[in-house]
């Protein structure tokens, strides 16, 4: 019988699909969502007849969206990063 037997890696050893770094990104990438949804609270008047401008702000409008859209950048490349 000359068939080698297949060296057995034990289970604990690289059976994770990520790495700290995976996840470390995977989390900054949630923390910068995260940051663009609170940027985006706001704005609103308690009274409904009276018209609150900061509703159209820079901050809602433009920066908000764009580090949510930021933050899922980071979540891809977390997923797709190799070791």
């Amino acid at each position: 019988m000359a068939e080698k037997k297949k060296e057995q890696q034990s289970p604990i050893e690289n059976d994770f699909v990520f790495t700290k770094k995976n996840y470390l990104f995977m989390l900054i990438g949630i923390g910068v969502i995260a940051l663009g949804f609170i940027l985006m609270i706001g704005g609103g008047s308690d009274d409904p007849k009276i018209f609150n401008p900061a509703l159209y702000n820079f901050q809602r409008i433009r920066l908000a969206p764009t580090l949510v859209l930021i933050g899922f950048g980071i979540e891809v490349y977390a997923i797709l990063r190799k070791n």
